[in-house]
């Protein structure tokens, strides 16, 4: 079976995984002679703190989202132009639809870390991308078992 594509969206984490997943959305983009982005959603500070705290948190998430444009610009290396490379602020699995869909984006392609059960139902952003998307989406088993994330 064979399939074409035309447009890969490689979203990554920015752990020491993330390159593992971007070497085998690169093989499937060559492959195809597709055009390949990359990105990295950052959930907003607010979700995480849940509006507890009295102070404006507009420079801690520009500082964290230069970070992660820099970490990501490290993971794309060379291989992803930088206009194609992208940090957005929202919930994962949204942000990674809502792209896919503006971009006719036609395989997304996501790591992994093959959790069963409980931990596979409650909140894996693999699933969630998984389950809502409009195109052909690639897990790419990453980790081991009882190994962490840098």
């Amino acid at each position: 079976m064979s399939h074409e594509y035309h447009h890969l969206l490689v979203a990554v984490d920015l752990t020491k995984d993330s390159h593992k997943v971007l070497e085998r959305a690169m093989q499937i983009a060559d492959r195809n002679k597709a055009k390949l982005s990359i990105m990295h959603t950052l959930e907003p500070l607010g979700f995480a703190y849940g509006g507890d705290i009295p102070m404006d948190l507009t420079s801690i998430q520009d500082q964290l989202d230069d970070h992660a444009k820099q970490r990501l610009a490290e993971i794309a290396d060379t291989n992803v132009d930088k206009e194609n490379q992208h940090v957005v602020v929202g919930m994962p699995d949204t942000e990674i639809h809502r792209f896919a869909e503006e971009q006719s984006v036609d395989l997304i392609v996501v790591g992994s870390h093959g959790r069963h059960g409980f931990a596979l139902l409650l909140g894996s952003t693999s699933t969630g991308v998984l389950h809502g998307a409009q195109c052909d989406v690639l897990a790419v088993r990453v980790g081991k078992d009882g190994e962490t994330a840098e």
